[in-house]
């Protein structure tokens, strides 16, 4: 071939490889670069205990040519709680809309294949994977790609826009000519001069475009924001209560804040105490873009162990003996150190409907931070006291209807002797009502246990379990005076009449009075009670009900036993309470009788 047909040939080759290069870099430019998307900041945010938040954007966002604003961070809110806003008297919000964008993102060459696609027309030495292959000189062209442009031409009616798709070729000029390389047999690659190590890609990215409507020209800036509720930050409360064993308590709460939504710079937090009702919480709004919520750590999963570890009224704010929680106030004191980023400053609490909120300024927290901040301190009384709580036990003839080991082992965990518990009783006397929370019980520098602290509105008392009282010994016996066959007749069966006799003996080898409160519940109808006691048959049908039988957290139903259809109709549960000062060596033996009927 003559020398001149080939240097022609060779020149078609380059010019043509170099026209698809640049036609492929000219249709990518519609690709805007990443800096041309902004992230609005979040200003302010109110936390509920269960993890939701309510989030506030805001601020003087950059106006693109159309008048529009572009952000490149889409939340993902619960169904109907985004609700996006203009503030700008001269900009109206239209409308807006949630999709996805091609932008530009540079980022450092990682591998031998960037490095080569990032530097056309860099001079370099090609080593192949193959042995004893001699280097040689080229010039590297680029790699071919499809561009979206042309993918978009070339893909079915209503395929989704596509970012280009690159081949695993490289092209090289070389003095043969222009050389279609697959990356993979390039082992390495000396570069002769100075090297390019960015490459520039384009990727999918959420946008957010809001949409104005401007009186006269557009502005370069505008003032626009947006609120939405979404699951991703939580605030768990805990107490510490120092006793000082003369009757007065030091009780602090802090709230330990766990952010796993986005980063939040020197913003407001509010911290609220109550039970939202967020009817659509397991559903994600449309404008999220996602099919599903985020997943998130198992702090934010009510079914999770970890979620709850003292209780689920942790996360759901409902306690035992209330339907809603509230939350205590103080003050605090700001950080007056110039040249320091702010610290958290609680500022005050107040009510808003069934609502207690507290205010934290200048709180900073990137996403995957938690943060511990003290919120509030009280002083207040307090008493000693000691609680006997003896639940029912179903007849024996019942255990034969349970269902496996779980139910024979609470029936098994109700007839072991009981034990006082030694508590404390607070009286509130703040402005503020106490949150459902863990409380850590101290005296100086000693641990003395940890309970737990449940809603106390404010003037209200609240109990908190310090340990078991080991020096108070409990002695209970129930026997069967008599009983009288054929008593009643139901439904054509006859049934007798079980009386029973019982007796608590209790035993203060403490050095101290103690003051004792005492339930026993029983099967059947109660009668009387010595020492004052007060006797009463309670309604067990509720749930409610039937769950104050039990010790806190092992709650008794009636029907997990299999009891016989014919038991309620002619039996019912009783209760006998006492409520007496017990001098130190001294017993005291409680007395009580009750019936019930059996066939």
């Amino acid at each position: 071939m003559p020398m001149s047909l080939y240097f022609t040939l060779r020149g078609c080759c380059i010019g043509f490889f170099a026209a698809i290069s640049a036609w492929t870099i000219a249709q990518a430019d519609p690709a805007e670069p990443l800096s041309a998307l902004t992230r609005m900041p979040v200003k302010e945010i109110t936390v509920f205990k269960d993890g939701h938040a309510f989030v506030m954007h805001a601020g003087e966002m950059p106006v693109d040519k159309n008048g529009s604003v572009q952000l490149d961070y889409l939340p993902t809110p619960i169904m109907g709680a985004f609700w996006p806003y203009s503030s700008d008297k001269r900009a109206k919000l239209a409308a807006v809309t949630a999709s996805q964008q091609r932008v530009k993102v540079a980022r450092t060459a990682l591998t031998l294949p960037e490095l080569l696609i990032s530097n056309p027309g860099a001079e370099v030495w090609i080593t192949e994977v193959e042995e004893n292959k001699t280097p040689y000189e080229a010039k590297i062209i680029g790699a071919p790609e499809r561009s979206s442009d042309e993918l978009a031409a070339t893909n079915p009616p209503g395929a989704s826009e596509s970012i280009p798709q690159r081949g695993n070729v490289i092209l090289l000029e070389t003095a043969q000519g222009v050389m279609v390389k697959p990356i993979d047999q390039i082992k390495s690659v000396t570069f002769k001069n100075r090297y390019q190590n960015k490459i520039e890609q384009e990727e999918m990215r959420n946008r957010l475009t809001m949409n104005l409507n401007w009186e006269g020209a557009p502005a370069s800036k505008a003032s626009v924001g947006m609120l939405y509720l979404q699951k991703g930050v939580r605030w768990i409360p805990s107490y510490k209560i120092d006793l000082d064993g003369q009757g007065n308590a030091t009780i602090q709460l802090q709230a330990t804040l766990l952010n796993e939504m986005t980063d939040l710079d020197n913003i407001t937090v509010h911290l609220v105490i109550g039970v939202p009702n967020f009817m659509f919480k397991g559903s994600v709004d449309p404008m999220s873009l996602q099919q599903t919520i985020a997943q998130l750590s198992p702090y934010f999963q009510p079914g999770a162990q970890t979620a709850g570890a003292f209780s689920n009224a942790i996360m759901t704010q409902t306690a035992r003996r209330n339907d809603f929680d509230g939350f205590g106030g103080g003050g605090g004191e700001g950080n007056t150190n110039v040249g320091l980023p702010p610290t958290p400053e609680v500022t005050g609490g107040e009510k808003s409907e069934d609502l207690f909120v507290f205010t934290v300024q200048n709180v900073s927290l990137r996403k995957g931070q938690r943060m511990v901040i003290p919120v509030a301190e009280y002083r207040m009384a307090y008493r000693d006291l000691y609680t006997l709580s003896i639940p029912i036990t179903p007849p024996r003839e019942v255990w034969q209807n349970s269902s496996g080991n779980i139910q024979q082992d609470e029936i098994e965990r109700m007839m072991r002797a009981p034990k006082v518990q030694h508590k404390i009783r607070l009286k509130n006397s703040s402005q503020q009502p106490f949150t459902t929370a863990p409380a850590l019980l101290v005296q100086g520098d000693r641990a003395l246990g940890q309970g737990m602290m449940t809603y106390t509105a404010p003037s209200g008392e609240v109990d908190i379990t310090i340990t078991t009282a080991a020096d108070i010994k409990v002695k209970r016996e129930d026997i069967e005076p008599s009983r009288q066959p054929n008593a009643v007749e139901w439904q054509d069966s006859w049934y007798a009449k079980i009386n029973m006799s019982g007796k608590i003996t209790l035993t203060n080898y403490l050095k101290k009075p103690v003051e004792l409160e005492i339930n026993r519940y029983v099967i059947g109808i109660i009668g009387s009670a010595s020492h004052n006691g007060k006797a009463q048959n309670i309604n067990f049908m509720e749930e409610d009900a039937s769950s104050a039988i039990a010790d806190w957290g092992n709650p008794y139903r009636p029907w997990w036993y299999g009891w016989p259809y014919w038991w309620h109709h002619l039996n019912g549960v009783g209760r006998f309470t006492w409520n007496l000062k017990l001098e130190p060596g001294k017993e005291v033996e409680l007395s009580y009788q009750w019936h019930y009927f059996w066939r």
